[in-house]
């Protein structure tokens, strides 16, 4: 079970650490082309949400090396669900459909974070 904790830990940090380094280096209009809902949030909201998915990312990861402030990692997979969870209401009150891989990632990072808050802590 840890070893599938890990790989589901990295899965969510590559998404997260992608989708956050795009949302946090790249404009507003250039992001709008690939991801509609942008229009949605002002420019310093993309960026709010960046940086809380780069942090999402590293916290998964990092801590959990280093085996310095494990409990983090918990708390970071906790944190990305929430975000995942409101990542799903905005597309759904967009009336986007297409909300697989929103949900995917809200799986995982709820699987990280009883796995490493319960059983298999770090």
């Amino acid at each position: 079970m840890n070893v599938a904790l890990w790989v589901a830990a990295g899965a969510l940090a590559a998404a997260f650490l992608i989708a956050g380094l795009l949302k946090l280096t790249r404009r507003k209009d250039d992001l709008q082309a690939r991801l509609p809902y942008v229009a949605d949030f002002s420019t310093a909201q993309m960026k709010a949400i960046g940086a809380v998915e780069v942090a999402g990312a590293v916290g998964l990861i990092l801590p959990a090396v280093t085996k310095i402030a494990t409990v983090l990692v918990p708390l970071a997979a906790t944190g990305l669900a929430i975000t995942m969870v409101l990542a799903t209401v905005v597309h759904l009150r967009r009336g986007e459909t297409r909300i697989a891989v929103n949900l995917v990632l809200l799986a995982l990072a709820v699987f990280v974070a009883w796995g490493r808050f319960g059983p298999y802590a770090l």
